[in-house]
């Protein structure tokens, strides 16, 4: 799957790279096409392109002069973190540079007594944590992929993550940003204040997906490491008795730190792969994270495992050490590379929908995987209705691809009929470009796009990605080719 054709004249490669030569040292310059190969694309492997050239600053300024020079030579420029994006969001443009920030990764400055981090965007997601522990802090957002995510990354689609619901999701968490515009100059978004005077610029920027700017350096929230933190594990034997068990912990007033469900798909492929102990014979299962004090959580626990019971869980388990929590929550971490054991690939969507259609909305994926042939995994927060169903394709049967693109459409489409939405915290990249007028109506989208403009004129920055461009210019008025459904 390749980008949309472009009609702007394309830079001679030899310019493009006679400047950039002259700011970057020779390694910092990716030329060769085998060597350009890893980037090709992001975690979403079916789409798929080689940039112009691939470049890997090692500064910000060096940062701030290819800006410079791709503005002035009016050259794409399709910022990149780590690659574990799932929308085709940082996949490469044919005619422009691939701006690698992951060898920004410095933890600039830990502040315990203001629960600070200042980091550069390439630095994981976990690295931040890690830093915080010694005193006694950490980050609450935590993607699956949190191992390899960069910050950037999760600035740039506002992750969330299995402790969301309580904690929230990156723009939550963010309290300021150093970003570069299109033209290369700084912006401080955000402070460390209460708040800040003017528009909320961050929050803008959070979730632009590199469409407005490019992040350098984010301030994030630490919270205190809760004194404790136990996990109940519940197994049910339908999905609508969990999804039921759901609405009744928040309807009861609890907040748990995580609230996750897996279907008999995904639990059977997590156990098999990490041993966590999950009831193979279930249809679903909850994970239900409470902490706090050890006299909140003990309450909490009770109060839930009655909960659980009364909704007809079929089984009922509580972690009762450290060692048994970060097991059972391998399992559910886990649960994305675990499935991609049972066929050769799977595509993973991203919709929210209503806590109270989580039954409904399963029975219709169900449904739709009868209607494509198509085994289908359920793995989401269940929390915050944020779903991840993960269907099982071949990447190398285009007729297969072509059914699974089709049935993922279909689950946001309906989506956004049963009142949620096409996005949780992936972004929209290239794979959702065609939901977006199921979403949102043409005022909406015209006003998506004059933001847009008003930040990047030039449609140069991640052009042909997450707003649809209407009006502006002939070269982005058509969505990009997606696959004929037929």
């Amino acid at each position: 799957m390749n980008s949309p054709s472009t009609t702007r004249p394309a830079v001679p490669r030899d310019t493009l790279v006679t400047e950039l030569q002259r700011c970057l040292p020779a390694d910092c310059l990716v030329l060769e096409t085998e060597t350009q190969r890893p980037f090709e694309c992001d975690a979403l492997t079916i789409y798929r392109d080689m940039p112009l050239l691939v470049a890997l600053p090692e500064t910000v300024a060096q940062v701030q002069e290819i800006l410079r020079i791709c503005h002035r030579l009016d050259v794409p420029v399709v910022a990149r973190g780590s690659g574990t994006g799932l929308t085709a969001g940082s996949m490469p443009h044919p005619e422009g540079v691939l701006l690698v920030l992951s060898k920004l990764d410095q933890i600039l400055e830990i502040d315990p007594l203001a629960r600070t981090a200042r980091v550069q965007v390439g630095v994981s997601n976990l690295s931040i944590s890690a830093a915080a522990a010694r005193h006694g802090l950490y980050y609450a957002p935590d993607p699956s992929s949190q191992i390899a995510c960069s910050i950037g990354g999760n600035l740039a689609s506002n992750s969330g993550g299995v402790h969301c619901l309580k904690y929230g999701l990156t723009v939550h968490n963010v309290l300021a940003a150093e970003v570069l515009t299109v033209e290369g100059e700084r912006l401080t978004v955000g402070s460390q204040g209460l708040d800040s005077p003017g528009y909320d610029l961050l929050a803008l920027f959070t979730g632009s997906e590199g469409l407005l700017g490019v992040a350098v350096e984010v301030t994030v929230r630490l919270l205190p490491t809760p004194e404790l933190a136990r996990v109940v594990l519940a197994g049910f034997d339908s999905v609508g008795a969990a999804g039921d068990a759901v609405g009744a912990v928040i309807a009861a007033g609890i907040i748990p730190a995580g609230l996750e469900m897996m279907d008999r798909l995904a639990i059977q492929a997590a156990e098999d792969f990490a041993g966590a102990g999950y009831p193979r014979e279930a249809e679903a299962l909850l994970l239900c994270e409470l902490d706090g004090t050890a006299a909140e959580v003990e309450d909490y626990i009770g109060r839930v495992q009655t909960l659980f019971r009364q909704a007809g869980a079929t089984s009922l388990r509580v972690s009762s050490d450290e060692q048994e929590r970060a097991l059972l929550w391998k399992g559910r971490k886990s649960a994305f590379p675990a499935v991609g054991r049972l066929a050769p690939d799977y595509y993973c969507m991203d919709g929210t929908i209503p806590r109270s259609r989580v039954s409904e909305v399963l029975q219709e994926i169900a449904r739709l995987s009868a209607h494509y042939d198509l085994p289908v995994a359920n793995v989401f927060h269940a929390g915050d209705g944020n779903l991840h169903p993960l269907i099982l394709f071949d990447a190398g049967d285009p007729a297969s691809v072509r059914k699974a693109e089709a049935f993922g459409g279909k689950i946001l489409e309906y989506s956004v009929r049963v009142g949620g939405c096409i996005t949780g915290e992936h972004g929209v990249g290239l794979e959702k470009l065609r939901q977006m007028p199921v979403q949102f109506g043409r005022g909406e989208l015209e006003l998506f796009e004059e933001i847009k403009v008003a930040f990047d004129p030039g449609l140069t920055l991640n052009p042909g990605k997450g707003v649809p461009i209407l009006k502006r210019c002939q070269e982005y008025r058509a969505l990009p080719p997606r696959h004929d459904h037929g």
